[in-house]
């Protein structure tokens, strides 16, 4: 039987503060398959995250097919918005929720991997980091901060991280990020220059693709998954439209899981997909092929098949 096997594999998830979003779900499908999964969570978010690991709170979440829990081998400080610990102004550095992390920085995260585990220590990356601090207003009303913040910590970390981790990943080894529609698309509501951020994390993708595999001989691609309504999504205020539009104007009408994207990650890290790099892969039930929305009354308009 053809399957998807991680064994002797280790993953680190960038972006993981609960139990309900992608970045999850894409540890946990690592870890299904076999790999061992080490994190990286934004500093304000860390305690929370690990009083709920602890007190037992996400439990049913980490339920793995075997009835074993989801366990990560390392949980690291990360906030993707600097590149070394010197760029942390004072005020971040002093700040009750990071001072006393060491080195949260990008930099500080590739030193703390090669002091765990030594060199090499990666098998596969995964950039499932956004920051969209105007993410409700237009785009045209966004100030300069607020868009170069998305692009900063949303498109231009990816680059950081390969930068700094490509060298410590084994050959053959894997990154993938998480984009959306809105790189191509208008998406009304979901401004504060993240759909540029996401147009150049797309963009990059393909340049990382290049560069990366030729410095390194790792791969680099990206998943553009629909909508799914996280907590952390319930920040652009229109979540829940966007997941009711894409299930009644997709081919597949069911709700998109975070286990289907978690499931498209495994594989697309995996030694399966040895051949793609420099991909967007789509992961939201075929919404993208669409042109127009689907009305009953348009011609040639199927309703949904039943579900047996």
């Amino acid at each position: 039987m053809l399957k998807i096997d991680l064994t002797g594999r280790r993953a680190l998830v960038a972006g993981v503060a609960d139990d309900d979003g992608f970045g999850f779900a894409i540890a946990k499908a690592f870890a299904q398959a076999g790999a061992t999964v080490c994190v990286a969570t934004w500093p304000p978010a860390l305690n929370i995250f690990r009083n709920l690991l602890e007190r037992g709170k996400i439990d049913d979440s980490r339920r793995m097919h075997d009835g074993s829990l989801l366990q990560f081998e390392k949980i690291y400080p990360l906030d993707a918005a600097f590149d070394t610990l010197e760029d942390a102004p004072p005020e971040i550095r002093e700040n009750k929720r990071y001072r006393d992390l060491g080195d949260f920085s990008i930099e500080g995260l590739a030193r703390s991997l090669e002091a765990d585990f030594g060199p090499k220590p990666l098998d596969i990356v995964v950039h499932s980091l956004a920051n969209g601090p105007e993410v409700k207003k237009s785009l045209i009303h966004t100030s300069r901060a607020g868009y170069l913040a998305a692009m900063g910590v949303s498109a231009y970390s990816m680059i950081s991280m390969v930068n700094r981790l490509g060298p410590l990943t084994r050959y053959g080894g894997a990154f993938c990020s998480l984009s959306y529609m809105a790189s191509e698309r208008v998406v009304p509501g979901y401004g504060g220059g993240m759909s540029s951020a996401k147009a150049a994390l797309e963009s990059d993708t393909r340049v990382l693709a290049y560069e990366a595999g030729r410095l390194f001989g790792v791969r680099v691609n990206t998943i553009s998954a629909g909508p799914l309504a996280s907590r952390a999504a319930s920040a652009i205020g229109i979540v829940e439209i966007l997941t009711s539009y894409y299930e009644a104007n997709s081919p597949i009408t069911d709700k998109l899981t975070a286990e289907e994207v978690g499931n498209a990650a495994a594989f697309l890290c995996s030694p399966m997909a040895s051949g793609i790099t420099g991909t967007t892969m789509y992961v939201d039930k075929g919404f993208h092929a669409m042109g127009i929305a689907v009305d009953r009354h348009t011609p040639g308009t199927y309703d949904p098949v039943a579900k047996p």
